[in-house]
């Protein structure tokens, strides 16, 4: 019953932009990994890194990045390796996503996830055993 989180669902724990999207993903945040159920890919953790030290309202400095994905990678993480690659690419096809999504949803199935946590799919969708989730609508 891993969690995966996708990219922008943990720029929300450092965006005070989005008060109420932050204290939503930190809540969900604190009990996948309390309970060790979270799960990010290599892919996240470098988007994760340009958007907060680039794109949020007030970026993190280059430190305080480096520092934050030092502390996320603490968390299990997929490598995407060339495998993962491939199959995402047929599930740009099967499941007409993108190719990032597609390699998002790959990840997230090898390792072993069953929600994904994500504001860019649609919400309900089951894709194999990974079930969508925008934790941010009721």
């Amino acid at each position: 019953m891993r969690r995966f989180f996708d990219t922008n669902v943990l720029v929300y724990l450092f965006d005070r932009s989005a008060p109420s999207k932050r204290a939503r993903s930190w809540e969900l945040f604190r009990r996948a990994t309390h309970e060790r159920l979270a799960l990010l890919s290599t892919q996240v953790l470098q988007e994760f890194f340009v958007v907060v030290t680039r794109k949020i309202a007030v970026p993190l400095s280059h430190e305080q990045g480096a520092r934050a994905v030092r502390d996320l990678s603490k968390i299990p993480t997929v490598q995407v390796s060339r495998d993962i690659i491939l199959a995402a690419i047929e599930t740009t096809q099967r499941h007409q996503l993108s190719f990032w999504d597609s390699l998002i949803v790959q990840a997230a199935l090898r390792g072993g996830a069953t929600i994904l946590y994500t504001e860019d799919l649609q919400p309900g969708r089951v894709i194999e055993t990974l079930s969508v989730q925008n934790p941010f609508q009721p």
